[in-house]
């Protein structure tokens, strides 16, 4: 199976936005000095901050554009909320939304400590997302789901795009004239559960 092609500016976009992100920021303090090395990292609660290699990839496939408006599904870490900011920039919004109350608090306190425009919330259990307040220009998943995440898909604005690794496989979404078109990228994922898929 052939990877999805990546436009080389994105790319760069991308590693440009990562390295202004230091990930040792966004992780506790009793494991910032594994920041630098490419795998995943405990953050308390069986939640895990994802290795850089495979948030650069998430965030090449996703492409988000400078004014977009951006849902991050599992913040955790809120690490991957900040990048998008800068990607999405001050024109964009980015809304992350996570399950664990503890990592919600978390994740706003070192947006904070950032300066990061960027906002969190609390997962309602059951809900999928930020339904009230679709449609979304971009949407990133940063946890596995068994099936393709259909309420999701519906919060998509037309021309908006959907990333989330389904059964293990990185999966794109792009929706236009309210139909959803899948691609799959190369490569097996694994990530912790999306509660509620």
């Amino acid at each position: 199976m052939a990877g999805i092609r990546v436009d080389p500016a994105t790319a760069i976009r991308v590693r440009e936005a990562m390295a202004a992100t230091p990930r040792a920021t966004f992780l506790p303090p009793s494991v910032r000095h594994l920041a630098g090395a490419d795998r995943p990292v405990m953050i308390g609660w069986d939640a895990t901050n994802s290795q850089p290699s495979t948030v650069a990839r998430m965030l090449e496939l996703l492409d988000v554009q400078p004014g977009d408006r951006v849902l991050d599904v599992g913040s955790g870490s809120a690490w991957t909320t900040a990048i998008l900011a800068t990607l999405a920039g001050p024109r964009g919004s980015v809304i992350g939304v996570e399950i664990v109350a503890e990592l919600v608090d978390c994740g706003r306190e070192r947006l904070a400590e950032a300066g990061v425009h960027a906002e969190i919330r609390h997962a309602e259990s059951g809900v999928l997302g930020l339904p009230e307040e679709a449609p979304f220009d971009r949407i990133l998943v940063s946890a596995g789901a068994n099936s393709m995440p259909d309420a999701l898909v519906d919060q998509l604005a037309d021309g908006g795009r959907l990333v989330v690794p389904v059964a293990g496989v990185m999966t794109v979404v792009d929706m236009h004239a309210g139909h959803a078109r899948h691609a799959q990228d190369q490569g097996l994922y694994s990530f912790v559960p999306l509660q509620g898929s």
